[in-house]
This record gives C-alpha cells, structure tokens and sequence, in this order.
C-alpha cells in the first residue's frame, strides 16, 4: 500500500483477512462524539480505535503523549492487528486526527507499506455504513524499538538551529493568537511558520498531488529532513508529516508536546501575529 488509499481500493479489498480497518473520529470539543458516531454507522468490519484512549500515553508532556511501546503493542492486539496485517485508518476530519495512527505504527516498527489513511476520509465512502460495535480476535502485533530521532523534546525545539524549518499544523488563526480553544495562552512558537493541515488537501478533501504539496513545502523552505512540526498535542501534526511524505519529502520530525507542552510552560516565550 501507499501512505494513502483511496475508497475505491477499500472497497476491492474490503473484508481481506490480512486487512484491519481502523475508524478513528475524535473532536476536541466533544468528548465521546467519536464512538458515538462510530455505532451509529461505520465502514464494515471496522473497529473503533479511541485517541484518547489505550493508544494515549499516560506520561509525558502535553495532552496527547507517546504511548509506551507495550501499551501501544498491547492496544493494536486489542484492536486485533498481528504482525503481517495492513492497516487502514480513516476519520471524517481530513485525515487530520488518523494521522496519528499511521505515525504511531510506523514510529513502533510496522512496514511502511502496511499503513495507509483513507484518502478523504469517511465522506469519501460511496458504501453502506453499518452500526453497532465490530470486535476482532486478537492481534500479534509486535511493537519495535521506536524511532526516537522521529521526535523532539521542548529543550531540542529551543535550540534549533537556523537551517531547520518549524511548521505549525494549527489554524492560522491560532498559529497568530486570534483564537485558542483549550484555554492556554495564545500565539505560536517563536520562529515558526503557519503551515496549516488543511492546506494539504484539495476542495474535495483528498490530498493534493505530489508535485503540489512539494511546492506547498517548498515556499515554506521545507525539504523534510530539516523540518520539525507541531500543532495543538501532536495529533494534526502528523498530518504535515504524512503530507510530506507524499511528497517525496521524508525525514520531518515530530514535536510531540507542541502547544500544550510549550504553552503551559513559564519559561517558553510565545510570539503572536503573523510571521516576520
């Protein structure tokens, strides 16, 4: 598979025994809406995997930390992954939430070519839905030595060096301090430039084309290997990482704190408006 799929291929494969199916919906202002909308009608044969859930660290900085590699191991088994499955994950938010997923099983060692997001999401399903909740056996999976020069601390975004590119995934309007619905201050990391998550996709929301998002990246002076990105807890985030990957622009790293680590902290200066 390629890091993204799209419906059509879902649809031929639909139902193959190597193939988990992960719906994965969340909203920052509705706690519960993502299972809640997962019973009442999902793709068939998919399981439910909760953000805020097993696949969430329980330390760490900011909201949404890495898990460690037995909880992550033993949350895809749960789901019922084993070792030789492709995973196929979706939200209805652009890819903006199960973008996570498909850095999270790539982080823990799953072939790249076993993970893919579904291109345009749950609205992009020409298929029935079906209700109710979809168990499968357990998994085998196998967490691996995570890559951990994938990600960086709050001390390695404050010494970044010049040459190294921080993308903020955010809203422009919080990436300038207008709006900041969690209610930590305002603004964005010194330094970094907008690159909002939804630029990644066209008015149909699928991605855009390869030759697109390169140039996207490119006036934003990122080629991926000197690029470092964050968002609100490192969730949409990973959705610039994902997009650069499609680009042929690999080797980005993740803040995985990013503003609700960097903002609750005294000692972190914050900038607001547009980049100078």
């Amino acid at each position: 598979m390629t890091p993204i799929v799209s419906s059509s291929w879902l649809a031929q494969h639909l139902g193959e025994p190597d193939l988990v199916v992960a719906d994965m919906r969340w909203y920052l202002d509705r706690p519960g809406a993502g299972r809640e909308g997962y019973e009442k009608g999902h793709i068939p044969g998919a399981v439910f995997c909760d953000l805020d859930g097993d696949i969430n660290g329980r330390e760490g900085p900011g909201r949404h930390p890495l898990p460690e590699r037995s909880q992550f191991q033993l949350a895809m088994r749960e789901l019922g992954v084993s070792a030789g499955d492709r995973v196929v994950a979706y939200d209805d938010a652009g890819g903006s939430i199960v973008a996570r997923l498909w850095f999270l099983l790539r982080y823990f060692g799953h072939p790249p070519d076993s993970v893919a997001v579904l291109d345009g999401g749950l609205q992009a399903w020409a298929g029935a839905l079906e209700p109710g909740l979809v168990t499968r056996p357990p998994g085998d999976f196998a967490a691996g030595e995570p890559h951990r020069d994938w990600v960086v601390t709050f001390d390695d975004v404050r010494r970044l060096p010049p040459d190294q590119v921080l993308l903020d995934a955010r809203t422009h309007e919080r990436y300038t301090g207008a709006l900041e619905p969690t209610g930590v201050r305002a603004g964005h990391i010194p330094g970094a430039l907008s690159a909002p998550w939804a630029g990644n996709l066209g008015p149909d929301g699928r991605f855009k084309s390869p030759a697109e998002l390169r140039r996207r990246f490119g006036e934003l002076g990122a080629d991926g290997g000197n690029t470092v990105t964050y968002c609100g807890s490192g969730v949409t985030s990973a959705h610039d990482l994902l997009a650069l990957e499609l680009a042929g622009l690999p080797g980005a790293r993740l803040y995985v704190g990013s503003w609700s680590d960097w903002a609750v902290r005294p000692d972190a200066e914050i900038a607001v408006g547009e980049a100078p």
